[in-house]
């Protein structure tokens, strides 16, 4: 089996590709068992530190369509699209994130389906496709109402998997992503970097920036879950998709306070009194428009698992420190 995962210099490429070389396999479009063979990481820097030799590392830009295809003509079973830019920047640079969050998907689509084999294909989306006046927990039945240049392209490649799906050119399954923390590293341009940062930083001494109310409600996965959520949607057979290809996967639903008293708790409060306050209207806006709780009762009934207390997201990430 050959798997293409794109974006796997990021965090959860990494983590995923370091998943799967210790898999004994995966299930193919048949719902057959097999080897992986070779897994192409494509990014546009390359990925480091893996040492695997069915780990073949191809860098360039993926929204060209010549270069992509140079890749998926190598008769590609399985594909994790990860590739993105992320929201802050998507909304700075309108371009950047038509080219790369749209037209990069759909050439990838077309790319699977002028291929002809019907290829597994796992999309990450987002709680972004959301917006206006939601319920206090949203059901999966919410109609989308993106509010941001980066939900509404995200909105777009939901809708573009499904009717490529229906049409038989893939086999695509969206999964739509909490925010994902704590993530190591450092910020980047997403509106929800401050999520991780709050956490990640005053753990290893370094003052940070709060731009949200505390009473800011969020939808959070944890990077361990994020994995195992993105294997399952794999894994899934296409007959158990009875409500669609889109699945809004659990969290845990907690306020920007329960984060920091949680911080408090664990790590004392000389840690925590490093987060400062600092409202920041434009971020306020984008990540005020995304829902805080969802029933995700589709997810949960298809195997889908999230967190159950914000301590375990603060706890797995000091395991990393160590």
């Amino acid at each position: 089996m050959k798997i293409l995962v794109t974006g796997a210099a990021g965090f959860l490429g990494r983590q995923l590709i370091e998943r799967l070389i210790t898999c004994k396999g995966l299930t193919d479009k048949n719902g057959q068992q097999q080897a992986i063979s070779q897994i192409i990481a494509c990014d546009r820097v390359a990925l480091e530190g893996i040492s695997d030799p069915r780990v073949e590392v191809v860098c360039g830009d993926i929204a060209d369509r010549h270069w992509l295809a140079s890749i998926i003509d190598r008769q590609i079973d399985s594909i994790f699209h990860l590739a993105a830019i992320v929201s802050g920047q998507a909304e700075q640079d309108f371009e950047l994130g038509m080219r790369i969050n749209v037209d990069a998907t759909r050439q990838l689509f077309e790319l699977a389906r002028a291929v002809g084999n019907c290829p597994k294909v796992v999309i990450t989306s987002s709680v972004a496709v959301f917006g206006g006046a939601l319920p206090q927990v949203v059901p999966d039945s919410q109609v989308w109402m993106p509010q941001s240049s980066y939900g509404t392209q995200k909105a777009l490649n939901d809708l573009l998997l499904a009717d490529y799906s229906r049409r038989g050119y893939i086999d695509g399954r969206s999964l739509r992503m909490p925010t994902i923390a704590v993530r190591p590293g450092k910020p980047n341009q997403a509106a929800s970097s401050f999520v991780s940062g709050i956490i990640r930083e005053p753990l290893q001494g370094i003052a940070a920036v709060c731009p949200v109310s505390p009473q800011t409600q969020l939808w959070l996965l944890s990077p361990e879950k994020a994995i195992e959520n993105l294997i399952l949607g794999h894994e899934l057979d296409a007959t158990a998709l009875t409500q669609g290809r889109v699945i809004n996967l659990p969290g845990l639903s907690v306020s920007v306070q329960q984060m920091l008293d949680s911080l408090r708790n664990i790590a004392g409060d000389n840690v925590a009194n490093l987060v400062r306050l600092e409202p920041d209207q434009k971020i306020e806006k984008i990540v005020n428009s995304w829902p805080g709780d969802f029933e995700a009762t589709y997810a949960k009934h298809l195997g889908f698992r999230g967190e159950q207390h914000i301590d375990n997201l603060i706890n797995g990430f000091i395991k990393t420190l160590k």
